[in-house]
């Protein structure tokens, strides 16, 4: 029975995916925006719920300091693993997406984050400052989205009524999380079963678990040939993570910051995310070579872990 919830769960999580894209897409057909400008926001929201969640039960339960290890640990999952995987399958052909500016914003996020983050604690004026710079950045988003309705032309057809495009994103945004869920608490049993540690199983299947929607989501983009997709939804990810979980949770309790954080995972996160600047940039494809790399960056820094 665990096989086949385990099972469940990912079957869930990738209807689940492939729905909220879908949903994506319609909905900028719709409002006759950009596909990347849905991506950053709700995509970007629902995929980082399950993050959003494990931050908040951890700070009421009076563990504020697991919220810091989900996020980082997220970010660097974010690129290395959740972009790293689906390109090891299919080339994304990265230069038709226009993710110069929202990159900007995510690695002026991360620089800042970990600014504060030296100081070893999150207060709750930090996390107003975290929210301020998303506030600025969604309102940035939204005012070239609209500046760009004018050029935008409508390719795909026949347009998805609004109910339709509705139930999209509600399956996509509450399946999700239920299908991460279901899959990390049965492989966590499963992993006990086979005498795998309670710490390895913390640092690899609940840490991963939180970045399964997004690798979901990501995998799917990839085989629809949706650039924007994916890189909206990893950027916008990654902001979410930063400003809006960090923000909220150090309003609730001061989130402290272990100095391991200080001297090796803040960096880790920092240079994951500066390794894919010359692939927005430049517009370097993202090819199964690049793939193979970003997942052995991966695997280097969950063994650098666990030694």
């Amino acid at each position: 029975m665990l096989w086949f919830f385990s099972f469940l769960g990912l079957l869930l999580l990738v209807i689940s995916g492939d729905f909220l894209v879908r949903g994506a897409i319609e909905l900028s057909s719709r409002l006759r925006i950009s596909a990347l400008l849905v991506s950053l926001t709700i995509v970007a929201f629902g995929t980082s719920a399950p993050e959003l969640i494990v931050a908040i039960k951890a700070t009421l339960s009076g563990a504020p300091g697991l919220a810091m290890g989900n996020v980082v640990g997220s970010n660097i999952a974010n690129i290395l693993l959740v972009l790293g995987l689906p390109i090891l399958l299919v080339r994304l052909q990265n230069d038709i997406a226009d993710t110069r500016r929202s990159f900007v914003f995510m690695i002026i996020a991360s620089v800042l984050f970990v600014f504060l983050g030296m100081s070893g604690s999150f207060s709750w004026v930090y996390g107003v400052v975290l929210l301020s710079l998303l506030i600025f950045i969604l309102a940035d988003s939204f005012r070239q989205g609209r500046k760009n309705v004018e050029n935008y032309e409508n390719k795909s057809g026949k347009l998805k009524s609004w109910s339709s495009i509705i139930f999209f994103l509600l399956l996509g945004i509450l399946g999700l999380p239920l299908g991460a869920d279901i899959l990390v608490k049965n492989a966590s049993l499963l992993a006990h079963d086979y005498g795998i540690s309670d710490a390895i199983i913390g640092l690899t299947l609940v840490a991963i678990g939180t970045s399964l929607p997004e690798l979901a989501t990501t995998f799917v983009a990839v085989m629809r040939k949706k650039a924007d997709v994916v890189l909206g939804n990893l950027i916008g990810s990654n902001i979410f993570n930063l400003l809006a979980i960090i923000g909220i949770t150090s309003l609730i309790s001061p989130v402290p910051v272990d100095p391991t954080f200080i001297s090796f995972d803040f960096w880790v996160m920092l240079g994951a995310s500066f390794i894919i600047t010359p692939f927005i940039f430049l517009n370097i494809q993202f090819n199964r070579f690049s793939g193979f790399i970003f997942t052995m960056l991966y695997g280097s820094y969950l063994v650098s872990i666990l030694s």
